[in-house]
């Protein structure tokens, strides 16, 4: 199994920055893709950002490119999104995910509240 713990959540004010970290424990080696997700009152889930753990490939939604990266460090298992020039809609729950090989269902973190005030 593969456990996912965020950290780093918190309130800014619109324009400021936010550093959210993932840290990954258990059977990391079949982790293929680890990324982001986050939710806003009243919607749905949407992905933010993903990276690849071969090649270190990332990818945005429209909505952050420009604004948001993803970054690993394979020493401390651990994936960070950094949130730069935030806007009060970047407000969410914000989800760690981690996809494996072989396995057809993903793994989720327990979320951690980002509010950007405006």
């Amino acid at each position: 199994q593969v456990q996912l713990v965020e950290s780093g959540g918190g309130l800014v004010q619109a324009g400021g920055s936010l550093r959210l970290s993932c840290a990954a424990s258990g059977n990391i080696m079949t982790i293929s893709v680890l990324g982001w997700y986050r939710q806003a009152p009243g919607k749905q889930r949407e992905w933010v950002a993903a990276l690849t753990t071969r090649g270190s490939y990332a990818n945005y939604a429209d909505s952050v490119k420009g604004r948001f990266t993803i970054s690993r460090d394979t020493a401390r298992n651990t994936v960070y999104l950094e949130m730069n020039s935030l806007k009060p809609e970047d407000t969410a729950v914000y989800y760690c995910n981690a996809k494996r090989t072989g396995y057809s269902y993903d793994t989720w973190g327990q979320g951690t509240q980002v509010t950007v005030s405006s």
